[in-house]
């Protein structure tokens, strides 16, 4: 573990490490980034939720905070489960975490069967257990749980098939996220110092609204958050580092401007450059690439953004009440945010042994099979003129997928690429029979919706060449032979 030497050393490898650029820890300089090329063709990429929390597996992710919240389904069932929280309390999770059955080459040959092409696991969540290697706490998988460096081994897998490697920090939050535990009689309790598992576990919590909420974490605890963050940029490469809420709160921002300055400085080094997926206006407009927690845009972006979800409306980890969503909406889903020009991150979470549940596993192989067949539309696409037309209309905004939206034939979403408009069709008719109303023939010369020449149309994925004519009314396209339970793509030839 490293000493207070140690710690002051890396702290000022990091300073001249900024100092020498090129980027420097101020906006206008962070602002000057440019995105890796690799984001926007990727489009589809996986997330993942995995650690000490999979193991009690109950409502969600945030079992380590809501166990020691009174009066909680999670305070309750713990007690109920493992007994009073002074006997056993949430770092007892960690000898239970033995990850038995991670294969890291199956996770791997399965994300890549999935049609995504770059991978983010959580690499220390709100608990502040590290799922890596490090000098800065004993409380990580390679030292103890598994006794694994499971980053490391995921790292090399996917990059074995062809992936691209990011990681996610949501340490911030850390600072008070277990600080109710000191209400009553528990295994959460002072003298804590900075390497305890339980540090600080700021006990007044903070209005999570407000952005200058107190109180305020202390040098020490960002210097940790920077330390920590700026080792697992140096152990791990990530091409793409994540961070969840909380950063934008006033206490972080000269810490994260370091962190990016450090980052982008380091990147800069590697073949691959990276970038920051940021929340909440946290970072500058044009710093890093903006991401919309389970919701995305109404409308195409000029800029890059990407939205990440998971497969199951009430979890990010396994438990074992997850309410899953269908592989037919995460398909429209995936489609609806390529064509507004995002990417698509999804979550799944691997049980405590390391295994996948069976609903996982089947959505992942209907969204790769669709992918196999309609990814031209998909991968290293553009916006086209327009993204969307039909009568269902997109909410708009972070936690918008509550339910799923009931789409119509006359729904359609549109990329452009290889010379050709791509229009998917959300809910393909029994008819066959489709209009695309974008590329009617316009009866006002001087106001056309499309104006080009359409030489040829064909079916991704089919033989049959379906019947086409251009009316007032639209494109209008017959493909009888075509069944299909998931959207519909139709390569429109332009010249």
């Amino acid at each position: 573990m490293y000493t207070a030497a140690d710690k002051k050393t890396y702290l000022s490898t990091i300073e001249k490490t900024i100092a020498h650029g090129p980027y420097s820890d101020d906006w206008a300089s962070l602002t000057s980034l440019q995105p890796p090329r690799w984001f926007s063709p990727a489009k589809f990429g996986i997330f993942l939720h995995w650690g000490l929390y999979s193991v009690p597996a109950f409502h969600n992710e945030w079992y380590s905070r809501n166990m020691y919240i009174q009066g909680t389904p999670e305070y309750e069932h713990h007690i109920k489960t493992y007994g009073p929280h002074k006997n056993f309390g949430y770092k007892d999770f960690i000898p239970l975490f033995t990850a038995e059955k991670f294969d890291p080459d199956f996770w791997a040959e399965t994300f890549a069967k999935a049609g995504a092409k770059y991978v983010i696991p959580v690499a220390e969540h709100h608990d502040g257990f590290q799922m890596y290697k490090s000098s800065l706490s004993v409380y990580n998988a390679a030292d103890t749980g598994p006794k694994r460096d499971i980053l490391g081994e995921l790292k090399s897998a996917v990059e074995k098939q062809g992936l691209i490697l990011g990681a996610s920090s949501h340490r911030a939050e850390h600072h008070w996220f277990m600080g109710p535990g000191k209400d009553f009689d528990s295994d959460i309790k002072e003298p804590l110092s900075c390497g305890d598992f339980y540090w600080p576990s700021e006990q007044t919590q903070p209005d999570h609204q407000d952005l200058f909420a107190r109180p305020y974490p202390d040098q020490e605890f960002l210097e940790d958050w920077l330390l920590r963050t700026c080792e697992l940029i140096d152990r791990y490469q990530p091409k793409l580092l994540y961070f969840d809420w909380w950063i934008q709160h006033e206490a972080y921002k000269p810490y994260l401007r370091k962190i990016a300055a450090y980052y982008y400085n380091r990147s800069a080094r590697w073949e691959q450059k990276g970038a920051i997926c940021y929340k909440h206006d946290a970072m500058a407009f044009g710093s890093g690439i903006v991401d919309v927690e389970r919701g995305k845009f109404a409308d195409a972006k000029p800029y890059l953004w990407q939205t990440d979800t998971a497969v199951a409306r009430n979890s990010w980890c396994h438990t074992t009440s997850l309410d899953y969503k269908s592989s037919y909406e995460l398909i429209c889903y995936l489609i609806d945010v390529v064509s507004k020009n995002g990417n698509l991150l999804l979550n799944v979470g691997p049980k405590a042994d390391g295994s996948f549940a069976g609903e996982d596993l089947a959505i992942l192989r209907d969204i790769g099979g669709w992918l196999s067949v309609n990814g031209e539309a998909v991968y290293q696409s553009k916006p086209w003129r327009y993204a969307a037309e039909g009568p269902t209309v997109e909410t708009e905004g972070q936690f918008s997928d509550a339910a799923a939206p009931s789409y119509t034939p006359q729904d359609f979403r549109f990329t452009a690429g290889n010379g050709c408009i791509y229009a998917a069709c959300l809910h393909f008719p029994e008819s066959g029979s489709v209009t695309i109303r974008s590329l009617a023939a316009s009866p006002d010369p001087d106001k056309p919706h499309f104006h080009g020449i359409i030489r040829d149309v064909e079916t991704l994925g089919a033989t049959e060449k379906p019947l086409w004519s251009i009316e007032e009314a639209g494109l209008c396209i017959t493909a009888k032979n075509v069944k299909s339970a998931f959207p519909v793509v139709f390569k429109i030839h332009v010249e």
